[in-house]
């Protein structure tokens, strides 16, 4: 298996970790006019005390209107109480019978990918035919987005990814000044798009997920369509965590070569190989907190106001609490990675991005006697300081 894009490879990102850990696993950068927080205990407790470490991160965002209209129902970068209201109305629509509900078809949606694929032969790329398109699909179809608009929102989706960059040495606002310029014209698109749809919606009501939000009630109050908004922008972003979740999963089995053995003679074990795919390369490398009030973390003092950059990958290899935590290993138990956010924060989505991974990884262990990440072809890699996953993964499968 080869890989390209050398710089960018996952043990070059461990070893940046590495070198902000020798540093202090709590630390300031005064490059960036961040804090660094690295081991898994101080990570957990900032993301368990959002009273201290507030999600409301107004120094990483441009003042921009479009940014400002996306995160005005955007509960990730809320606190409470806004937090639990708007939560609250958005987990009265997006509720986990509705995830459960679309298992069937995920797995139809899923089915005809792979017949697809297989129809080309034994030789395919995982996120081109199944990894990209599946999440995309089950999003669009969740959302009521009409076919005839979905090349539209792919184009402008995948436009996202690859206008976005991180650079480690570079200062808070020349990150804000890039998202400015690069991002903000696509934001803009997509705002006004979505909020027609909510807009519609809320004229003639339909059981979409769009259709729901613009119905849901609690204590008498509704979710107007920005606050709205800010959620569908985060199930539109949310779909490329999910192509990252799956691709990382099947790279993963691949690089160890009993990974496949072991859930076939057992598929009761395809969701832990899924959390430990998850733990070994979480699909965002890092979050950012705001101090509201002077606190100490790690042993150190941080001032009120400070930004907090938690790295979850550190956090999932810290060996206090990971037995060889740079080995992947299906049956780690327990594994209580931090990858989806703990507390008031854990990930809203996360049940639906497991549902699409175990549904793929069933399917293929029923379809084929072998699979293997080629080893002629290179790997494709994101920016890991960015996002950690695969845009190319060769495969070759045989059939039984």
């Amino acid at each position: 298996m080869s890989v390209s894009q050398s710089e960018r490879t996952l043990s070059n990102f461990l070893a940046y970790l590495d070198g902000l850990r020798a540093r202090g696993g709590v630390h300031f950068d005064e490059k960036i006019k961040a804090w660094h927080v690295l081991g898994y205990h101080d990570t957990q407790q900032v993301q368990t005390d959002p009273v201290t470490f507030s999600s409301e991160v107004a120094p990483l965002a441009p003042k921009q209107e479009d940014f400002e209209l996306s995160n005005k129902g955007n509960f990730v970068r809320a606190d409470d109480p806004e937090h639990r209201r708007l939560r609250g109305l958005v987990s009265k629509a997006f509720t986990p019978k509705m995830i459960a509900d679309l298992e069937p078809r995920i797995a139809e949606l899923a089915t005809q990918l792979l017949d697809a694929a297989d129809a080309r032969g034994g030789r395919w790329d995982f996120i081109k035919e199944l990894g990209h398109p599946l999440p995309f699909l089950v999003m669009t179809e969740l959302l009521g987005i009409p076919e005839d608009d979905r090349a539209f929102i792919r184009n402008l989706s995948d436009r996202f990814v690859e206008v976005q960059s991180y650079d480690a040495e570079e200062s808070l606002d020349g990150q804000k000044e890039n998202a400015a310029n690069n991002v903000a014209p696509l934001l803009h698109e997509l705002n006004q798009y979505l909020l027609d749809i909510l807009r519609a919606r809320r004229e003639n009501p339909s059981d979409d997920l769009a259709g729901r939000l613009m119905t849901v009630e609690a204590d008498g109050a509704r979710l107007d369509e920005e606050e709205a908004l800010g959620f569908l922008n985060l199930l539109v972003a949310g779909h490329h965590t999910t192509t990252a979740t799956l691709g990382n999963t099947v790279l993963a089995l691949g690089e160890n070569p009993h990974g496949w053995d072991q859930l076939r003679a057992d598929p009761a074990l395809i969701p832990a190989a899924i959390e430990e795919s998850v733990r070994f390369r979480p699909p965002f490398p890092r979050s950012a907190r705001q101090t509201t009030k002077d606190t100490e973390l790690g042993g150190r003092h941080i001032p009120a106001g400070a930004v907090v950059l938690v790295w979850l990958t550190a956090a999932n290899r810290d060996d206090r609490v990971f037995a060889d935590p740079n080995r992947f290993d299906i049956l780690r138990k327990p594994n209580p990675h931090l990858s989806f956010g703990k507390g008031i924060h854990h990930c809203l989505g996360a049940p639906l991005a497991r549902l699409e991974t175990r549904t793929v990884i069933r399917l293929m262990l029923e379809r084929y006697r072998d699979i293997r990440v080629r080893d002629d072809a290179p790997v494709t890699l994101r920016n890991p300081w960015q996002m950690i996953g695969v845009s190319k993964l060769p495969i070759e499968v045989r059939p039984y």
